[in-house]
C-alpha cells in the first residue's frame, strides 16, 4: 500500500513534465495517405512534417527538377543563354509520354524548351536540352549524380533525365526520396525565372499552335502556389514537389507514391496550409529604412545614413518571434566619396546562431569628397573642440 502511494506523484510528475515540452517540427494532428512526404521552411530548410524521408522511391517527373537545376546553373555560368536555339535529335523526338511532339532536326529556343518542360514535363523537351549542355543524355546524366552527390543527396541515383523507367527490369532506373527533392526543390527555387515558367498555367509553343497547360493544378487553384514539378507513372504513382508563397514566406512541399491524382494534390495542400498556420511573417525593417547613422570624416556632407532598399521580412515561428535577432555589420572604413545605393555594410538575420538571411546595407545619398579648405577648417573646429571641453 506505502509503495503504491509513492507512484502516484511520481507518475503525476511525469504526466507534467511531458505536458510542458514545447511541440516540435513535425509534431503535426494529421498524416498523410502518400507513402513518402515531407514539408520544409524555404529560409533554414528546418523540416516541419516528414513520413518515411528517406524511403527511396522512383520519383518519375520529378526527376526532372534536377534537370532543371543544371540548365539553370548553366545559364547562371554564361556556359549558355534563353535564347540559343536548339536542334532536336532522333533520339530525343523518341520519347514517350509527355512530350510536345519535337521532330528530329526541328529548331526550338532554350527558354521555350525549359517552359516546356516546367509546365507540361516534357521528355523529349528534357533529352534536347541535355544533349546542347553535354553532348549527350549520358554525359548529362553523369553530371546530375555528381551533383546530386555535392548537395549531399544521400538517397537519390539518376538513370535518366526525364523519369521515364528502363525498358529492361533488370537495370537500375532513377530513385529518390522526399527529403532529397526537397533539398533539390530548394535549391532549384533559388533561380526565380524557373518560378514564372513553373506558376504558368497556360502558354504557347510554335507560334501558337501548340498549347501548354500546366500538370500543376495548385498554381491555380491554390493561393500562392507557383511550382514545382509533378510526377507519374505507374511504378511511382503520383507524385508532387509543390511550393507556395504568402507575404515573404515560402513552403516546400514533397508527395510521393499517393493512389492518384486527386489526392497528392489534397495532402499537398493540406501540407502547405499546415507551414502557413506554423508560421507567420516578421518585417524587420521597412523600405528605405535608416538602419545607421554615420560618420563620414572626409566627406562633404560630415553625416549620411545607411539604409535597406527593400523591406526585409523573415519567417518566424508564432510565439517564438524572440529566437530572431539582427546584427549590423559596417565597412570599417566608410569614406567619401560614395555614391547613392552603395554598399556599405550588412544586416544580418539570424535564428538563434542560424543565419537566415544578409541584406546590404546601402549609403542613402551621394557623398562628394570633401576640399582641402573644407578638412583645413574641421581640423581647426575639432583642436578648438577639443581645448574647449578639456
Amino acid at each position: 500500500m506505502l509503495r503504491n502511494l509513492y507512484r502516484v506523484p511520481i507518475f503525476i510528475t511525469i504526466i507534467l513534465i511531458l505536458a510542458c515540452q514545447p511541440v516540435v517540427a513535425g509534431e503535426a494532428d494529421f498524416d498523410v495517405k502518400a507513402k513518402s512526404a515531407i514539408l520544409i521552411e524555404f529560409e533554414t530548410g528546418e523540416i516541419l512534417y516528414q513520413k518515411n524521408p528517406e524511403l527511396e522511391l522512383p520519383p518519375a517527373s520529378m526527376t526532372k527538377i534536377m534537370t532543371m537545376l543544371l540548365v539553370m546553373e548553366a545559364l547562371e555560368e554564361g556556359r549558355v543563354k534563353l535564347d540559343d536555339k536548339l536542334v532536336c535529335s532522333e533520339f530525343a523526338a523518341s520519347m514517350g509520354g509527355s512530350q510536345i511532339w519535337l521532330e528530329p532536326g526541328e529548331e526550338m529556343s532554350l527558354e521555350d524548351m525549359m517552359k516546356a518542360i516546367a509546365i507540361v514535363s516534357a521528355n523529349d523537351a528534357s533529352v534536347a536540352v541535355a544533349e546542347y549542355l553535354y553532348g549527350t543524355e549520358e554525359a548529362f546524366v553523369k553530371r546530375m549524380n555528381e551533383r546530386a552527390r555535392e548537395l549531399g543527396l544521400k538517397n537519390s541515383y539518376f538513370y535518366n533525365t526525364n523519369g521515364l523507367p528502363p525498358d529492361s527490369p533488370d537495370v537500375q532506373g532513377t530513385y529518390s526520396c522526399a527529403r532529397d527533392l526537397a533539398i533539390l526543390s530548394r535549391e532549384l527555387i533559388k533561380h526565380k525565372k524557373i518560378l514564372e515558367w513553373s506558376s504558368t498555367w497556360i502558354d504557347y509553343l510554335r507560334n501558337g499552335k501548340s498549347v501548354l497547360n500546366n500538370t500543376n493544378r495548385l498554381v491555380r487553384f491554390y493561393p500562392g502556389a507557383d511550382g514545382i514539378k509533378t510526377g507519374f507513372t505507374q511504378e511511382a504513382k503520383y507524385c508532387l514537389a509543390s511550393t507556395a508563397e504568402r507575404d515573404g514566406i515560402r513552403f516546400i512541399a514533397v508527395v510521393m507514391g499517393a493512389d492518384d491524382s486527386e489526392t497528392r494534390f489534397e495532402e499537398s495542400k493540406r501540407l502547405l496550409n499546415y507551414g502557413f498556420a506554423l508560421y507567420q511573417p516578421l518585417v524587420l525593417a521597412e523600405e528605405n529604412e535608416i538602419i545607421q547613422e554615420l560618420d563620414i570624416p572626409n566627406g562633404r556632407e560630415e553625416t549620411a545614413r545607411g539604409i535597406v532598399e527593400k523591406q526585409v521580412i523573415v519567417p518566424a515561428r508564432r510565439g517564438r518571434e524572440e529566437e530572431i535577432s539582427k546584427v549590423v555589420e559596417l565597412e570599417k572604413k566608410i569614406r567619401a566619396p560614395l555614391k547613392k545605393g552603395e554598399r556599405i555594410g550588412s544586416l544580418k538575420i539570424y535564428k538563434g546562431n542560424l543565419l537566415l538571411k544578409t541584406v546590404d546595407i546601402v549609403i542613402d545619398q551621394d557623398v562628394e569628397k570633401a576640399s582641402f579648405f573644407q578638412m583645413f577648417r574641421r581640423i581647426i573646429r575639432y583642436q578648438i573642440g577639443s581645448l574647449v571641453f578639456r
